[in-house]
């Protein structure tokens, strides 16, 4: 065999390798993304169009991720932060449309004291989306509700269903990462629907209908 031809040969052996190790990191990427953001990678290849610009979009909201300095919350903190949610809760069953803004500042101040940005509901879902990804359901869900019920559009079944998706979210910035769930863990342990039980210590709201607002 030529020298020509071995040297064709090898580039071609060559470029097969460097094409299936491309091939195996942008899998093991792809792979990587969807166990971190969870339906959140979906969302945003949809709207990106496809998968380099969705992963690209991704990456660069771990990025800006990185440059937060998040702290968690002392214990104390949590505690206080659920006794003022049950106060909200309790305050559904006269004011819902009222309870539910609430929800969303409570949630809105937390996230704050988390060292998240707290303006912008798109830039707040894109730093979220990077520990919390499996939530962001929750929390667009309740932002669509808050929308339509400051213009007094959403039944009282809607605003029950938003405060559900709010505690979702409001839970998972007080968890302890690693002891009270993984991160990234949606807070039933991953169906994507809020958890059926009320915050600990708070006293369920009765509904006007005679129903508890389980959120």
């Amino acid at each position: 065999m030529s020298t020509a031809i071995l040297v064709v040969v090898a580039v071609a052996v060559v470029a097969a390798l460097a094409a299936a190790v491309h091939l195996a990191r942008t899998r093991a990427r792809t792979r990587r993304l969807k166990r971190r953001f969870g339906p959140e990678y979906d969302r945003t290849l949809r709207s990106e169009g496809g998968r380099s610009a969705a992963e690209r979009e991704l990456r660069s909201r771990e990025e800006r991720h990185d440059e937060l300095e998040l702290r968690d919350l002392d214990p104390r903190r949590r505690e206080e932060y659920r006794e003022q949610w049950g106060r909200v809760q309790e305050r559904f069953v006269d004011t819902p449309e009222a309870a539910v803004e609430q929800a969303d500042g409570l949630v809105t101040v937390v996230m704050g004291e988390r060292g998240y940005p707290t303006h912008g509901f798109e830039e707040k879902v894109a730093h979220l989306s990077v520990e919390h990804g499996r939530t962001m359901e929750h929390y667009r869900g309740a932002h669509a509700i808050s929308g339509r019920a400051a213009n007094h559009e959403a039944s009282t079944e809607e605003l029950r269903q938003a405060m559900k998706h709010y505690h979702a979210l409001f839970e998972e910035l007080l968890s302890v990462p690693g002891k009270d769930r993984p991160a990234g863990a949606a807070p039933d342990g991953g169906t994507g629907h809020a958890a059926a039980t009320g915050p600990a210590g708070a006293r369920p709201a009765g509904r006007r209908d005679g129903q508890a607002p389980r959120s």
